[in-house]
């Protein structure tokens, strides 16, 4: 039994029914409704073989996300810091030149006009000091001459700044400062106080090695406080300095016994004019960096050293005691050598001795001081 077809056997069959239409996508449908992009702006297919790669042209499309690069951006926007440097002179300026190495938000304010050298350091100056505190920095630094940092507090309008402010200073004595900052800040605004032992002459090349005396003197007690002044403290330790932590009159004690001294001898040898010769010995290369090292600090900074560090004078009268002893134990020698030279007895020497005693204005002439210990031992 033979089924009969569904249409006679001489026809064709009909064609297929056409393919129901592709529905656009929503993006598509979205950017023909309300935004509608030119036809040359759609990304046409590669050919094959062309090297180029297809650019993304949806506005709704997802973009790449360079985790690295937030990474980093997160990382050094923890770490850095709003620093306000108030004077901009020559150490200041070197400091600012450090501090834009690790990318730190840097401003300045001084008496003088250094716009144009802060724009060479990223340094946004303002000769405005109520401008630079509506800032509100993280830190506010002092970087001026230690006579003028009395009035140069009294200037600053504290109410400008955020009441957790951490002032810092760099200034070369360490318990004047201190006792300044303690009478004049609010009492919600911290304190440390810091001494690069280099400056812009000795520190020139490399920081490696070099001493940073800080003292935490008030520190608030909550957790971003003390990041902030770890954070402070962590850029000298980067540059490579030697950190000590010291309180100002220990500081201030190892410092009259070192950096004034150094002050004084550099200055006492520009005076009498040490100057270079072909046949140098290193000791005397040695003496010619100290007087180099030193004349390029003002003297008000010198000044400064004398008058605000109370163990300064007394550095000085040990200086000049020294002086004296060699004085005498030269010129003690040298009457030695002459009594022998001149004299035939001892009475001719003992009227020479009162002679000379009596032109000293009634001082014993004076022997040197080994030859002294031996007469006296042979007593």
């Amino acid at each position: 039994m033979f089924l009969s077809a569904p249409y006679p056997l001489s026809l064709t069959p009909p064609p297929p029914p056409p393919p129901p239409p592709l529905l656009p996508s929503f993006s598509l449908s979205i950017r023909r409704s309300f935004l509608p992009i030119p036809s040359s702006t759609i990304t046409k297919p590669l050919r094959p073989g062309s090297s180029r790669l297809p650019s993304i042209r949806a506005l709704d499309a997802a973009q790449p996300f360079d985790y690295e690069s937030h990474l980093r951006y997160q990382h050094l926007k923890s770490t850095s810091l709003k620093i306000a440097i108030i004077g901009f002179g020559n150490f200041g300026q070197f400091l600012a030149k450090a501090f834009s190495r690790q990318n730190h938000t840097l401003f300045a304010h001084s008496r003088s006009d250094y716009s144009r050298v802060a724009r060479q350091f990223n340094v946004q100056f303002y000769s405005d000091i109520d401008d630079l505190c509506e800032l509100h920095p993280d830190v506010v630094l002092i970087s001026t001459s230690i006579l003028s940092t009395e009035s140069m507090l009294k200037s600053i309008p504290f109410q400008r700044l955020k009441r957790s402010t951490l002032f810092v200073d760099v200034l070369s004595v360490k318990e004047f400062p201190m006792n300044l900052f303690l009478k004049y800040l609010p009492e919600e605004f911290d304190i440390l106080c810091t001494h690069p032992m280099f400056g812009p002459e000795s520190g020139k090349d490399s920081w490696v090695g070099l001493p940073f005396v800080y003292d935490k003197v008030r520190i608030g007690d909550d957790e971003e406080r003390l990041s902030r002044v770890e954070r402070f403290l962590d850029f000298f330790a980067k540059e490579g300095c030697r950190m000590v932590e010291m309180s100002c009159i220990e500081h201030d004690k190892y410092a009259a016994g070192s950096q004034f001294v150094t002050h004084t001898m550099g200055r006492v040898l520009e005076r009498f004019g040490v100057e270079s010769s072909p046949i140098n010995t290193k000791g005397y290369e040695t003496l010619l960096n100290l007087v180099k090292n030193t004349k390029g600090d003002s003297f008000d900074l010198y000044y400064g050293l004398f008058m605000y560090n109370q163990n300064s004078l007394e550095q000085l009268e040990r200086l000049d005691m020294a002086f004296e002893s060699i004085k005498k134990d030269l010129f003690g020698r040298l009457l030695q050598v002459y009594r022998k030279q001149l004299f035939l007895n001892a009475k001719e020497e003992d009227r020479f001795l009162s002679t000379m005693k009596l032109l000293r204005g009634g001082d014993d002439v004076l022997e040197p001081s080994d030859q002294k210990s031996k007469r006296l031992k042979g007593s």
